[in-house]
């Protein structure tokens, strides 16, 4: 026989016929510095990986789509068709991350330690001519490379590609195109036996994995069948169920985290999931055989040939997780726009329908309450007004607040002078619909980016209520921040500068609350719709900031003609809640509000502590 080494002989000898599930089960080994339950894999655990994983080497799939919750096991079984190619059937690979810096990390924490911990991996590995973005293993190299960098994603074939957490990714790699193109470039010398994987959480339904999932040639959901009838279902959270009085305790507990916590954890631990067939209830030591049951079946038919397949699964199919942990977690998420946009995403691997970013007039109008115009409804803590000014005039909005800032507007109008503008922001007592003590306003911003001067007059006038802001040019690391007037003649007067990205996001997420719900934001009844059209006047964009190398998501007017006045002055009332702390205060503690005074000393907060706290609960006035 020819001296062949060792090198040429692993090139040389075909694949076994085993598929990448068993693969795994014989060969893989998870570290416990990056699992839960390190040791061998076991595809058991985890059934419905495996179908995922055994259409990597069905010749007919050229393209895998995972949407999925997270931390569900889509990396990992990612990480197994990896092994098996490097095992089995090598050639070049390339993963993309959506940066280098997670590249590097991801390589030193997770792929080395999955090669160095099977020994079947280990003996293929050639340690000395590798390094930490590109390893070496006969008759295939694997390279990782950052989605924010065009240079590593250029100039090298590949036969296997991995697309991790793709919705994460810049819309361009420096100057050049998508990641998502050039990385599939890389793949034309291959486009025979080519694999291109593509990883992540879903965002937004325009964009990202749900597109491509939307897209397939075949849509796969795992359903499992129900242990006291067979009934086949997909596992959805609406059928996950707890004691309703639970639900009504909590709600009512307002900021005491300690007792909200006992009754999260309450929900926790009495959860079930309720059959869609038979309606009764499933305990958490069902889910087991019922995952080994399990099926992917399709969303329909596919029409034609099937060259990428997609599959979506959520947390509810997690084995680390029970029900009662999705439900606890929705608890904690559900009166936050901000924090059930990462359960969707995250939990539910669903796209965040961003009202914001398509809103109708008619979804302001939907909005309405009962009160009438001008009347303080009940449950309100304190009111704000934010104005917004213009050349010859000036806008502005009455917004009354309550318990975890659920809102209602009180008025809105036009102002043609500063005489006017005093009489609604310091002077005008607006009537309480339960007819109890009238209401004034507690804290107006008034927007001191045009005619500058003139704001800071009237702000230093009237400082007990009236206070400068301006947007920021450019994204915050706090929603506001607060700054001194760099004038003498205004005697150290306090500006605010406001992230509006962030409070027009805040603004039309908490549209999507039902009316009457703890942080609903909603209108007068009657409201005309001139107001409503300026509040949908902007929409939600993605831009790519050359300068960062990173992609924000900004607000823009819906055309050149839009008229938005009303909601900035929104957005000024808005600030000036978060400024008085009202997501912090409860109607226990409504005669004890604090003066403004307080948080003028606190100005010098940290960032990341932008809303201030204080000891020994509300101060009285």
């Amino acid at each position: 026989m020819p001296n062949w080494s060792y090198q040429e002989l692993s090139v040389a000898r075909p694949p076994e016929r085993m598929t990448v599930s068993e693969w795994a089960d014989r060969f893989r080994v998870l570290d416990r510095r990056i699992s839960a339950k390190p040791g061998p894999w076991r595809t058991s655990f985890t059934p419905y990986l495996k179908d995922v994983m055994d259409y990597w080497t069905n010749p007919e799939i050229e393209e895998i789509v995972i949407c999925k919750a997270a931390q569900s096991g889509g990396t990992e079984a990612a990480l197994n068709c990896l092994g098996y190619s490097i095992d089995q059937d090598p050639s070049s690979a390339l993963i993309v991350y959506p940066s280098l810096e997670i590249a590097e990390w991801t390589s030193e924490n997770r792929i080395q330690p999955m090669v160095e911990a099977s020994a079947r991996l280990r003996e293929k590995y050639l340690h000395h001519e590798s390094d930490r973005l590109e390893l070496q293993f006969p008759g295939m190299y694997l390279v990782l490379a950052g989605a924010n960098s065009a240079a590593s994603l250029a100039s090298r074939p590949v036969r296997y590609l991995i697309f991790d957490e793709i919705d994460k990714y810049p819309p361009f790699s420096g100057k050049e195109a998508s990641p998502l193109k050039l990385g599939k470039e890389r793949t034309k010398s291959f486009s025979s036996n080519r694999k291109i994987l593509y990883i992540s959480t879903p965002t937004l339904s325009n964009k990202g994995i749900w597109l491509y999932m939307r897209s397939s040639d075949l849509i796969l959901r795992y359903y499992v069948p129900c242990p006291h009838c067979g009934h086949l279902q997909k596992l959805r959270f609406p059928q996950i169920k707890w004691p309703e009085e639970l639900t009504k305790t909590y709600d009512k507990l307002g900021d005491n985290l300690e007792e909200r916590r006992r009754i999260g954890q309450q929900i926790r631990d009495s959860a079930w999931y309720e059959c869609e067939h038979c309606t009764k209830p499933i305990y958490d030591k069902n889910k087991p055989e019922m995952l080994l049951k399990g099926k992917w079946r399709p969303d329909e038919k596919a029409t034609g040939p099937v060259r990428r397949v997609a599959f979506h699964w959520n947390s509810l199919y997690a084995p680390m997780l029970t029900f009662g942990d999705v439900a606890a977690e929705f608890m904690s998420s559900k009166n936050l726009s901000e924090t059930l946009m990462n359960f969707v995403n995250s939990w539910l691997a669903e796209p965040w329908e961003e009202k914001a970013a398509a809103l109708k007039s008619d979804v302001v109008l939907k909005a309405a309450w009962t009160h009438s115009r001008g009347i303080v409804p009940k449950g309100t803590l304190v009111l704000t007004a934010g104005v917004d000014i213009q050349k010859g005039h000036m806008f502005y909005v009455v917004r009354a607040w309550g318990e975890r800032l659920t809102s209602w507007l009180v008025d809105y109008g036009r102002c043609e002078n500063w005489r006017e503008v005093e009489d609604v922001v310091v002077n005008r007592q607006y009537r309480a619909e339960d007819r109890g003590d009238p209401f004034q306003v507690k804290l107006a911003m008034i927007d001191s980016g045009y005619r500058t001067d003139e704001v800071y007059d009237f702000c230093a006038i009237f400082s007990d209520v009236c206070k400068p802001v301006k947007g920021s040019s450019k994204p915050l690391r706090a929603p506001y921040s607060v700054s001194t007037i760099d004038k003498d003649e205004f005697g150290g007067l306090k500006l605010w500068i406001a992230d509006g990205d962030y409070y027009k996001s805040l603004i039309h997420g908490r549209l999507r609350k039902e009316p009457g719900s703890y942080g609903s934001w909603m209108i007068f009844k009657n409201c005309p719709r001139e107001y409503a059209d300026q509040i949908c006047a902007e929409r939600k964009i993605t831009l790519y900031d050359q300068r960062t190398k990173r992609t924000r998501e900004v607000w823009e007017p819906i055309s050149q003609h839009a008229q938005n006045h009303f909601l900035d002055a929104e957005v000024y009332a808005a600030v000036a809640a978060d400024v008085l702390g009202v997501r912090y205060l409860s109607a226990e503690e409504r005669e004890g509000f604090l003066e403004f005074s307080h948080y003028e000393q606190e100005s010098n907060r940290q960032p990341d502590e932008w809303i201030p706290r204080t000891e020994g609960g509300w101060l009285r006035v």
